[in-house]
């Protein structure tokens, strides 16, 4: 009988492995992060992880990822170290910025990013892997998951570089616009947030479309002062 712990590793490669059974080489998990946050790009990454696992298993210094939401700060940026330093994963990371979001919505910007993260990879991926709902205007082949990130390998290595390049970005961010605690809150709605928008209003990447950015009907009409 297969341990438990063991049986669960191989599980959670089982999406990869039945790709790769089936003839596909190149298979890509690929997710997003930053889709909640009232400030800051949203970030998708893409990772292809070699077909030699489907006979080699997942090696044992990975089989703590998870969806990067269940890891801390310090897991993460390990996963992310091992993930883009291993010779043959392949990965690649896209944004898409704030005036973006706010002119075709952050689903659709969410995607693109993903298309973009995909459409870097080479060889061309032959089959997706991804969190959440299908994605139909997408050209790949693609498997939609729900709560992907928690049972894919590829899809979790996605989504822990997608989160921690884009928790490295709001760092920078933070510096140009001090005082709304991007550091620490990344954008997020938190009290801290709300108090700094309250007390300094919106800054160059808050999304205006987004409430409680997004000016009231009593404030357009009213206009600037």
């Amino acid at each position: 009988m297969i341990p438990d712990a063991v049986a669960k590793f191989w599980h959670r490669l089982s999406h990869e492995c039945d790709l790769w059974q089936r003839g596909f080489s190149h298979v890509a998990g690929v997710d997003e992060a930053g889709c909640g946050p009232l400030a800051g790009p949203v970030v998708a990454a893409a990772v292809v992880f070699p077909r030699t696992w489907l006979d080699s298993g997942l090696p044992s210094k990975f089989r703590g990822l998870n969806d990067s939401k269940q890891l801390c700060l310090e897991q993460r940026e390990m996963f992310f170290g091992r993930i883009t330093a291993h010779p043959e994963i392949r990965f690649a990371i896209a944004s898409v910025d704030v005036e973006t979001i706010d002119r075709i919505n952050i689903r659709q910007a969410a995607w693109q990013a993903m298309r973009l993260a995909l459409e870097q990879l080479q060889p061309p991926v032959e089959h997706v892997l991804i969190d959440g709902i299908r994605i139909r205007w997408l050209r790949f082949r693609q498997t939609a998951l729900a709560q992907g990130d928690a049972r894919s390998y590829s899809i979790a290595a996605a989504s822990v570089l997608a989160k921690v390049t884009r928790d490295r970005t709001m760092l920078e961010l933070d510096k140009q616009f001090p005082g709304y605690g991007f550091a620490e809150h990344k954008g997020y709605c938190t009290p801290q947030h709300f108090a700094a928008l309250e007390r300094l209003g919106p800054c160059a990447i808050h999304r205006k479309s987004f409430s409680p950015v997004k000016p009231t009907e009593a404030e357009l009409r009213l206009g600037p002062e």
